[in-house]
């Protein structure tokens, strides 16, 4: 069967084609139907059911004689340490830590705050939360204490699992002291954490309230898995949102399994046994879906890499990986491979390499530009397939179908909708515009299986961010159009929201962290082009009349404020002084306009500017750092 055969099935019979999916789970007790609409626009997908999450990842592989297969493979460059967990010992190690977890009180619908780097043990804790049916929220790795209390509060965790420490190339990133400024600042106070203790750093633990990795599990009880509806919660995910104020978005626990498998053989084109590579964090997005459950649900061999794409040692570390480990399906941010390019644009490390093993390799996180694509395909010779979903979306919403069938590649393109989504291009009425038409980016609801059915604790948020603007349609935020063959292209963000080396990033949280600072009187931050991130965030800073300290100070002060509230993360490295911001006579600054003159491209005079001349000072202070050149 073609795309064609297989969304047209799709189409045809929704509810059907997603109860065929189901079949590949095991389940406790099967659903009696795929789609519970009893509270739309509120939807959910196979509630009546009883799973577990963990059971699917791991012990069954074990009960049908695959216990011996590697499921986890470790490779760190940065601590030079490589190891391989087969599918038997990940199933000891996670019903031993779980067994641990519930001795301590941890039970199905608890939440717990995962705080760790890209270690094996935190693929783990998810997925010994999952055995137990308690709520995950993974925390990237090294967040801000402030950002991460933010969380406890919202979350209300029973118990915080972090390591002590993180590994960038040439220095340590100390999670303790951050866990602990935290739970400081939290009003909720979880009532223990546990601490993986690293031998690049030894914690000191806090009695009574840490406990160590290894001794808190000493001598328990393993545990079982505990079946849970299908409609309970998997885990929460904090994403960006434009107030500054994180979003939990949370997934369903059978709607995830039934899309994450099916995605494993459709999209990535991956049997079960093949080695399949994402290269991303756990605290991401991508690190759930297709690092942690979908390659383990689907029983593949997920590689977990505490490295960079370039300085751990070199840029052919990618390479190096993908031969050593054998890998089949590979998947990156295009940030990534634009570190490489510059590192290495003649492409001398890909020859090094044995890369014959490589069926394909996947983009995504930010618009990937013909640029990069072109030059991944001339050197690796391999399909390189630009998709795009969101973590709202949990997995891919427009893809070439590569394990379908390949799809001609246009560049600039994520390809066309997959099954579950009907993208469309709506203007600002709702109406429908035609192919080649820019408009707001929007798919039919209901939303198919695993993708976020509610925000967590914050439904009335929920309806006005994602399905008030549009009846009947999920906003996805994104502006784009639609060509005649069905492919979308995605232009930009419909909000302010950047997208900084695949990490999106609220332009509102960095303002709000800038109008903190005493001498700012008003501010605002864009997102400039960046050849290698994407995105960098560019503050304007407006300052208090009276404020007549070094400019240069001020904006030291800013950048370091950012860097503790936000965390390096933001990579907030670029503020000027201005007078006064462009704004609309209702008082709306002009962003977009800001970041047209820095983009040096086209732009018109807004008609319903205050004051023009304002722009000519904009444009001065972009060039005094080098943008605004057109």
């Amino acid at each position: 069967m073609g795309y064609k055969d297989v969304y047209e099935g799709w189409k045809n019979d929704p509810e059907g084609f997603w109860m065929d999916a189901a079949q590949a789970i095991s389940w406790d007790q099967p659903p009696t139907k795929a789609l519970f609409d009893d509270n739309a626009p509120l939807y959910e997908w196979f509630s009546d059911a009883k799973v577990n999450t963990c059971y699917n990842a791991v012990d069954r592989h074990v009960e049908q004689g695959r216990g011996e297969q590697t499921a986890i493979i470790y490779d760190s460059p940065i601590t030079h340490t490589k190891r391989e967990i087969s599918y038997m010992e990940l199933r000891n190690r996670v019903a031993t830590l779980a067994g641990a977890l519930r001795a301590k009180g941890v039970e199905k619908g608890d939440r717990v705050i995962i705080y760790m780097p890209m270690i094996p043990e935190a693929l783990e804790a998810m997925l010994a939360c999952a055995r137990l049916g308690a709520v995950h929220s993974v925390v990237f790795g090294g967040f801000a204490a402030n950002e991460l209390a933010v969380r406890i509060d919202d979350c209300t965790p029973k118990a915080i699992i972090a390591a002590s420490c993180g590994l960038e190339p040439g220095r340590v990133v100390h999670y303790k002291p951050l866990l602990d400024g935290a739970i400081e600042l939290s009003s909720h106070k979880p009532d223990f954490c546990v601490i993986f203790q690293r031998e690049q750093e030894v914690a000191e633990l806090i009695p009574g309230r840490d406990v160590n990795w290894h001794g808190f599990q000493y001598g328990v009880e393993p545990a079982e898995c505990v079946p849970v509806e299908g409609n309970h919660p998997s885990y929460i995910l904090y994403t960006s949102g434009t107030t500054g104020q994180p979003k939990g978005v949370i997934r369903h626990t059978a709607g995830q399994l039934v899309a994450l498998n099916w995605t494993m053989k459709n999209i990535y084109n991956v049997d079960p046994g093949d080695v399949f590579w994402a290269a991303s964090d756990v605290g991401w997005v991508v690190g759930h879906s297709y690092i942690c459950y979908a390659p383990l649900i689907h029983g593949n061999t997920t590689i977990v890499f505490e490295g960079k794409p370039v300085g751990t040692p070199d840029a052919g570390t990618f390479w190096r990986v993908i031969e050593e480990h054998k890998v089949k399906t590979f998947f990156t941010a295009p940030t990534a491979f634009r570190a490489v390019k510059r590192e290495d644009p003649k492409g001398e490390f890909v020859k090094k390499y044995d890369l014959s093993g490589l069926n394909q390799v996947f983009l995504a996180g930010e618009r990937a530009d013909p640029d990069t694509i072109v030059w991944a395909q001339e050197q690796l010779q391999k399909p390189v397939i630009d998709h795009w979903w969101q973590t709202e979306l949990g997995y891919p919403a427009v893809c070439n179908p590569v394990g379908v069938e390949l799809l001609p590649v246009k560049l600039g393109s994520p390809s066309v909708s997959l099954p579950g989504y009907e993208m469309k291009i709506l203007d600002d009425e709702g109406n429908e515009l035609p192919p080649g038409e820019l408009g707001a980016i929007v798919t039919p609801l209901p939303l198919p299986p695993g993708t976020f059915p509610n925000l967590w604790n914050a439904e009335d948020r929920f309806v006005k961010s994602y399905i008030s603007n549009f009846p009947g349609y999920y906003e996805t935020g994104d502006a784009g159009m639609i060509d005649e063959d069905g492919y979308l292209y995605i232009m930009a963000r419909t909000d302010d929201v950047i997208n900084v080396a695949g990490h999106r990033l609220s332009t509102g949280g960095m303002e709000e962290v800038l109008a903190g600072h005493p001498d700012v009187a008003e501010c605002a931050v864009i997102g400039v082009s960046d050849q290698l991130k994407g995105q960098m965030p560019v503050g304007f800073l407006c300052l208090n009349a009276g404020a007549d300290r070094d400019h240069g100070e001020v904006v030291a002060e800013v950048i370091k404020m950012v860097r503790e509230k936000i965390g390096p993360v933001a990579a907030f490295k670029l503020a000027v002084v201005v007078d006064r911001l462009p704004k609309t006579r209702s008082g709306k600054i002009l962003r977009g306009t800001m970041v047209s003159i820095a983009d040096g491209t086209d732009w018109k005079m807004p008609a319903t500017i205050d004051d023009p001349v304002i722009l000519d000072e904009i444009t001065e202070a972009l060039q005094s750092i080098g943008y605004a050149k057109g």
